[in-house]
């Protein structure tokens, strides 16, 4: 699963990112690396862009850029 397959207020690890993309490198320097934790908050009309948290920051993403984010979905206890 991808990034961009994710539905608002899911969470998910990072799991592997495609750096070679452009614009990529970029985000995980604001904290999409491997191993994060991150949680879809909101989608702008359309879908795109949509807004994660992460590391307690949000971030806006493009859906194409976050296709390049291979994620699993965290289960919460409660």
């Amino acid at each position: 699963m991808t990034l961009r397959e994710m539905q608002p207020g899911q969470k998910a690890r990072i799991e592997k990112v495609d750096a070679r993309q452009p614009g990529v490198v970029r985000l995980m320097v604001l904290g999409l690396i491997e191993g994060a934790e991150i949680q879809f908050e909101n989608a702008a009309i359309g879908g795109d862009p949509m807004e994660i948290s992460v590391f307690g920051t949000a971030i806006s993403i493009r859906k194409q850029q976050a296709g390049y984010f291979s994620v699993s979905p965290l289960v919460s206890n409660g």
